[in-house]
């Protein structure tokens, strides 16, 4: 559908107030008072543009909707919606290229982009993905995305769109990111939608449907080290509006065009960026067409959670169905390691607990008695590079000892260093609650950080590391009970010592003579003591004994 500049709004180069709606389901009313309630405390925004079901399919619904579309009731500002998601509500939209169906209510129509004055640009797809042929018309087909995508990627200065607007989820949106709540994830979304996001790198994309609010952390639209800084992309699901449970169905924000930004603020990477969660599946995996069948399982191509896929030929063919399935054997190490549990370097009277995938050892030359390590069985260099299953098991590590240092009195303190170091290891360290507070030992990382003229970071509690380092970085992190996270980025040089002798230093454990850990020397019955004293203490919060 083509807009005129007349009945576009806002002046270029300029910030826009926006306003994004989840499903509406015929409740006009409602939708409107909101609004006004919006625009009269936050000032006027230029449009509104809804997502999911406008319509309703109850006769309230439908005598909401006559009186706006005679115009005896007005509406507040300019509304875009999408079309029809399912059969009940086709007869609304007559015109499938998209039309005025009331006074400030448009219908964007099937497919399509919508550039305004601004140079804001709207890419939008209309309904669901259509399961068979032919297909119905609140359907879209893979011939759809296909023709959307073309039309904007075919330009070599393409180099993405303000705002994405679908009904569907795309599929796997949440891989990486943060956790979806109430939402089964193996019916959820649409592989065509995931693959149409993925070319079109929409700074916003919106989508509903699915009763819930999700805001996705941002993710990169490059891979770093190999490609120029790109701008980040969020997605936004909406939930619908007479959810009884208080979820957000209205989103404000302004955005400046993308061809009006300066090119390094556009490119800026906020901290808890992660990987982009579709990137993956668009390289390794291709689509069957509707229509056709296809060679292997298709839901594989939905099961992101099986990290390694189907094994393929050099060719890039499929896999046979004779391969056998065998389970990925942990990495091993070029020479001597200390700290594989196989390997005859390990002090095993140190081991205080082994699951499936990770043990828990005392620290040789530990600055307290109950100073622990948490370390991978197999080896790998870095939490980085930890299998799900194996992150999986860090945390329950994690949370065994806060439980077990909290039942004691006291501070849980996690750091680790990844920088001349070949296996992870987590340094726990437990500091008398006596002592100081979880914001002494905060201060006490960074300003000793600042005196050594590095710059430690806070991240946000609820990203980890994979959302904000690419493997292969170095980098220091630390870990407080309150889940408060510090990160440093090292680029050249790193005191090998950092860690301990914050935590020895006065203004922590005061312990200062025991910042070097070949200070801290002990005989093997001491060391056999502390891990027996350790092990009957921790017992009752050892998971691996619990199941």
């Amino acid at each position: 559908m083509v807009f005129s500049p007349e009945r576009s709004i806002g002046s270029k180069h300029m910030t826009l107030l926006r306003l994004a709606c989840g499903d509406v389901e015929g409740k006009l009313n409602a939708l409107f008072t909101r609004v006004r309630s919006i625009q009269k405390k936050s000032g006027d925004f230029d449009l509104l543009l809804c997502v999911g079901n406008f319509f309703g399919t109850t006769a309230e619904a439908e005598s909401e909707w006559a009186e706006y579309k005679s115009g005896t009731k007005k509406v507040p500002m300019q509304v875009y919606i999408l079309g029809a998601n399912n059969q009940e509500t086709s007869k609304y939209f007559p015109d499938i290229d998209g039309c005025e169906l009331a006074e400030n209510i448009t219908y964007l129509g099937r497919k399509g982009v919508f550039t305004g004055a601004s140079g804001l640009q709207i890419a939008y797809l209309s309904g669901t993905e259509a399961q068979h042929e032919p297909a119905p018309a609140y359907c879209f087909t893979s011939k759809d995305v296909t023709a959307l995508k073309s039309s904007l990627t075919a330009s070599s200065k393409f180099k993405g769109v303000d705002i994405l607007l679908t009904s569907q989820w795309p599929k796997g949106v949440w891989q990486y990111g943060n956790s979806v709540e109430t939402i089964d994830t193996k019916s959820c979304g649409s592989i065509s939608v995931a693959h149409l996001a993925f070319a079109l790198k929409p700074r916003y994309h919106f989508a509903a449907l699915e009763g819930a609010n999700y805001e996705r952390l941002p993710y990169r639209n490059h891979v770093i080290l190999q490609e120029n800084a790109q701008h980040v992309s969020r997605f936004i699901a909406l939930a619908n509006l007479s959810n009884s449970s208080k979820k957000k169905y209205l989103y404000a924000f302004n955005i400046m065009p993308l061809s009006s930004m300066d090119p390094a603020e556009l490119v800026k990477q906020p901290l808890d960026v992660t990987e982009s969660p579709y990137r993956k599946m668009t390289k390794e995996f291709q689509k069957p067409i509707l229509g056709e069948t296809a060679t292997e399982e298709p839901q594989f191509f939905f099961d992101l959670s099986k990290r390694e896929g189907k094994k393929r030929s050099s060719e890039g063919g499929r896999p046979s169905p004779h391969q056998s399935k065998q389970p990925r054997k942990p990495p091993q190490p070029m020479g001597p390691c200390w700290f594989c549990l196989a390997s005859p370097e390990v002090e095993k009277h140190l081991v205080i607990s082994i699951g499936t995938h990770c043990y828990i050892a005392l620290a040789k030359g530990s600055l307290t008695p109950d100073h622990v390590l948490i370390l991978p069985i197999g080896h790998h260099q870095s939490v980085l590079e930890l299998p799900s299953e194996v992150i999986e098991e860090v945390e329950k590590c994690k949370l065994a000892l806060k439980n077990f240092y909290k039942s004691i009195g006291k501070r849980f303190v996690m750091f680790e260093r990844n920088y001349r170091s070949q296996h992870l290891q987590l340094q726990v360290v437990p500091v008398p609650i006596q002592c100081c507070t979880t914001d002494d030992i905060k201060e006490a990382f960074i300003v000793q950080a600042e005196e050594q003229q590095m710059e430690l970071l806070e991240i946000p509690e609820h990203s980890d590391l994979k959302q904000i380092i690419q493997p292969g970085s170095a980098y220091f992190y630390v870990e407080l009970d309150s889940g408060e996270k510090l990160l440093h980025r090292i680029k050249k040089q790193f005191p090998l010592q950092f860690g301990r002798e914050v935590l020895a230093s006065e203004a922590v454990l005061n312990i200062p003579d025991k910042a070097n850990w070949r200070e801290c020397t002990y005989s093997r019955e001491d060391e056999e003591e502390f891990a027996k004293a350790f092990r009957k203490g921790f017992q009752p919060y050892d998971f691996s004994l619990l199941e």
